[in-house]
C-alpha cells in the first residue's frame, strides 16, 4: 500500500511540474556539392541520418525537390496564372522557361541503410517505399546522389536575379519532409511557406574559385578561404574551391555566391558575428557600410525582448527576389534606401525568432510567424527610431497601428479568408498577405489590449523559452498567455483566427441620470472584445474604464499610472448594449471614447465617441 501511495504522489507531482514538450524528429545531413558554373548545374552527395523519436512506425518517407516547381506545367506554374491576383515576380515567367533555365532534381541513388530503395517523383515530392520500416525510437542513414539544375531566378531560389547576383541558393537540395504529431507534411511547393525538421548540416560547396560565398552557419575552413572571412589574404590554386560550412540545430541551409562579392564582418556587442555580403557600388556600399552598427543596436532589444538569439553568426546576403528568411542567414534585394535596408533586414533576421528558433508549422500557421514577426520588427523598428538611428524617421506614438489600418481595410474588400486557411489554399494572394502579415500583427498588438502590455511582453519571453524548437501551434500561445494573464483567451482566438467577424463597438449616447451619467454602449459588430472607455472631463483629468468580458474570467490589470483606473461590470457577449454609470454630473464631462491607445481594430472609429455640446452645458 505504501509503494502505491509512493507511486501515486509521484505521478501528481510529475503532472503538476511537466513542461510542454513534444517529440522532435532529428536530422543530420552531409552534403557535398560540385557544381559547374558554365551550365548552372551541380552534382550532389547528400548522407541523411534521420532518428524517428515519434512513437509511429514509418513505411514510407517523403523528401522536398523544391527546384521541380520551377518547370512549365507544374502545380506552382500553374497556380500562378490561374489565380486571380498573380504574384508580379512569378505571373507566366514559369510557363516561358527554356530546358536551360528550368529547375530540376533528379535522383541518381537513394540508400537506406545501404539498401536499395524504391522511389517516385511526384511534382516537387520525392516518394520513398523504405527497404525497411523505421521502428519508434531508431534511427535510418539515406545515403543520395543527385544532379540538379539551377532554374533562372523567379521567386525566391535561381540564378541571375535582378540585382546581377548569380546565385541565390535557398531551397536547393532533396529535403527530408516533417513528419510530426499531425503525421507526414508533404507538401507541393506552389511558392508558399516551409516547414522543417531541425538538425545539423555539414555542407561541402566546389565551386568555381571566383566565386564569394555565403551561408546558414559557420565557415569551418574560413583561415584557408579568406575573402573577408578572415584577415589572412589566401592565393587559392586550381580552378575550384572547396568552401565548408557547419550549422547545428536548424531545420534548412541556404547559401549565395557571385564573384563581386565584398564580405564585411562586425561582432556586435552580443558576441554575434554579422557577415554583410554584397556587390559595391553606388546604390549599396554607403547603406551596407551604415548597416552593422544599427543592427548591433537592434539586436540588443531582440535578444532582451523575444529571447536570446541562440546562433553564433548571422549572414545579410545580397540576393533573392526581396527578402527571404533562412537559418542563420537572409537573402534581400540591397539597392535600397537605408530604412528601407535596416526595415528588411530587421524583418528577417525577426523571423529567427518565430520561424527559425520556434518553428511554427508556417503552411498551416503562416499568421503566427508573419503577423508575429511583423509586429516585432514594428517595435523593433521604433526602437531604433527612438535612437535616431534611422536618418528622416521619427518614433511613432502608436507602433503597428498601420497593421490596424490595413486590416481594418481588408475587412471591406470581401476577400478576407479566416487566419485558419492552409496557406497554400488562399483564394487569393492579397487575403494570403494581408491576413498572415497585416492580421497576424493585429492579433498580437490587440492581445495587448486584451491582456496588458506587462503581461504580453513577459508571455512572449514565456512563450519562446517554453516552446523554442518544439513547433507550437495556436492553442500552445493561447494557453502561454491565458498562464501569464490570468485570464481566459480561448474566445480571442475562436474568434479572430477561425472566422471574419469583426469588430465595431459604438458610444450612441451620454446621459444624466440624477447625479450621475449613463454612457450607453452598443455592439454593433460580431465579435466580442473587452473595452477601454476613455472619460475626459472638464477639469483636465482622464479616467479610464475597463469593461471585461464575461467570458474571460477576469480584467486586465492598470497600465498607465498617470490615469485614473477603475474595472466595471462585465460585459455578457450575448447583450448588445451596456450601461456604463459614472459617478460625475454629465456637466464635468467632456467626452467619452473607446480605445484612444489605438489597439483595438474596431471596424467603425466614427461612432466610438461622443462629444459634449451646447445642449448639454
Amino acid at each position: 500500500m505504501k509503494i502505491y501511495c509512493f507511486l501515486v504522489a509521484l505521478l501528481m507531482t510529475q503532472i503538476g511540474f511537466a513542461q510542454p514538450d513534444r517529440w522532435q524528429q532529428r536530422a543530420h545531413y552531409k552534403m557535398d556539392i560540385d557544381f559547374d558554373v558554365e551550365k548552372h548545374q551541380f552534382k550532389g552527395k547528400q548522407k541523411l541520418k534521420y532518428w524517428n523519436n515519434s512513437p509511429d512506425t514509418l513505411e514510407r518517407v517523403f523528401y522536398h525537390l523544391y527546384f521541380n516547381a520551377f518547370q512549365p506545367g507544374s502545380m506552382m506554374d500553374v497556380r500562378s496564372r490561374t489565380i486571380v491576383d498573380p504574384d508580379r515576380r512569378v505571373g507566366d515567367r514559369i510557363s516561358k522557361l527554356s530546358d536551360e533555365e528550368i529547375g530540376y532534381h533528379k535522383i541518381d541513388k537513394l540508400k537506406q541503410d545501404g539498401k536499395d530503395t524504391k522511389y517516385e517523383v511526384v511534382g516537387t515530392i520525392l516518394e520513398v517505399q523504405l527497404a525497411k520500416p523505421i521502428m519508434p525510437g531508431k534511427s535510418s542513414t539515406f545515403e543520395m546522389e543527385f544532379h540538379s539544375q539551377v532554374p533562372l531566378q523567379i521567386r525566391r531560389s535561381g540564378r541571375d536575379n535582378a540585382e546581377g547576383i548569380d546565385y541565390s541558393m535557398a531551397q536547393w537540395y532533396p529535403k527530408m519532409a516533417e513528419y510530426d504529431y499531425q503525421g507526414w507534411h508533404a507538401n507541393p511547393y506552389v511558392g508558399r511557406e516551409f516547414y522543417g525538421i531541425w538538425g545539423d548540416f555539414e555542407v561541402k560547396i566546389n565551386i568555381d574559385d571566383s566565386y564569394i560565398v555565403g551561408a546558414t552557419g559557420v565557415l569551418q575552413n574560413a583561415k584557408k578561404i579568406g575573402r573577408g572571412y578572415s584577415d589572412k589574404e589566401v592565393k587559392v590554386k586550381g580552378k575550384k574551391v572547396c568552401w565548408e560550412f557547419k550549422a547545428e540545430n536548424v531545420h534548412d541551409f541556404v547559401w549565395a555566391a557571385d564573384p563581386d562579392y565584398v564580405v564585411d564582418s562586425y561582432e556586435t556587442r552580443e558576441g554575434i558575428m554579422m557577415y554583410f555580403l554584397y556587390q559595391p557600388g553606388e546604390k549599396t556600399t554607403e547603406n551596407w557600410k551604415n548597416l552593422p552598427a544599427i543592427l548591433d543596436e537592434a539586436i540588443g532589444f531582440m535578444n532582451k525582448r523575444y529571447g536570446e538569439y541562440p546562433y553564433p553568426v548571422y549572414s545579410f546576403i545580397q540576393g533573392g527576389d526581396g527578402g527571404m528568411e533562412y537559418p542563420m542567414a537572409t537573402l534581400i534585394t540591397g539597392e535600397r534606401s537605408i530604412g528601407s535596408l535596416v526595415g528588411v533586414s530587421i524583418h528577417e533576421w525577426m523571423h529567427s525568432w518565430y520561424q527559425m528558433i520556434l518553428g511554427t508549422n508556417e503552411a498551416l500557421y503562416p499568421w503566427m510567424d508573419e503577423g508575429f514577426t511583423t509586429f516585432a520588427s514594428g517595435e523593433v523598428m521604433n526602437h531604433l527610431r527612438s535612437k535616431g538611428m534611422i536618418p528622416g524617421d521619427v518614433a511613432e506614438i502608436h507602433p503597428n497601428e498601420g497593421s490596424i489600418r490595413g486590416y481594418i481595410n481588408l475587412t471591406t474588400t470581401g476577400l478576407e479568408e479566416p487566419l485558419s486557411t492552409h496557406a497554400d489554399h488562399f483564394m487569393t494572394n492579397r487575403a494570403y498577405g494581408s491576413g498572415s502579415y497585416t492580421k497576424g500583427a493585429v492579433f498580437m498588438k490587440q492581445l495587448e489590449y486584451v491582456i496588458g502590455e506587462e503581461n504580453l511582453t513577459s508571455g512572449l519571453l514565456r512563450y519562446y523559452n517554453t516552446w523554442k524548437f518544439k513547433h507550437p501551434n495556436v492553442n500552445d500561445f493561447i494557453r502561454i498567455m491565458e498562464k501569464e494573464s490570468g485570464l481566459e483567451l480561448d474566445w480571442y482566438k475562436e474568434y479572430f483566427v477561425n472566422t471574419t467577424h469583426t469588430i465595431d463597438y459604438a458610444v450612441t449616447d451620454v446621459v444624466a441620470e440624477q447625479s450621475n451619467s449613463v454612457v450607453q454602449l452598443q455592439k454593433v459588430g460580431i465579435m466580442p472584445m473587452p473595452l477601454d472607455v476613455y472619460v475626459h472631463y472638464t477639469d483636465g483629468s482622464t479616467e479610464i474604464i475597463n469593461i471585461p468580458l464575461r467570458i474571460m474570467r477576469g480584467a486586465k490589470e492598470r497600465e498607465y499610472s498617470e490615469m485614473d483606473y477603475r474595472i466595471a461590470e462585465d460585459w455578457p457577449w450575448t447583450h448588445p448594449t451596456y450601461e456604463l454609470v459614472l459617478n460625475r454630473s454629465i456637466e464635468e464631462i467632456e467626452s467619452v471614447s473607446i480605445d484612444d491607445s489605438f489597439r483595438l481594430a474596431d471596424v467603425d472609429s466614427a461612432n466610438n465617441e461622443w462629444v459634449r455640446t451646447t445642449a448639454e452645458e
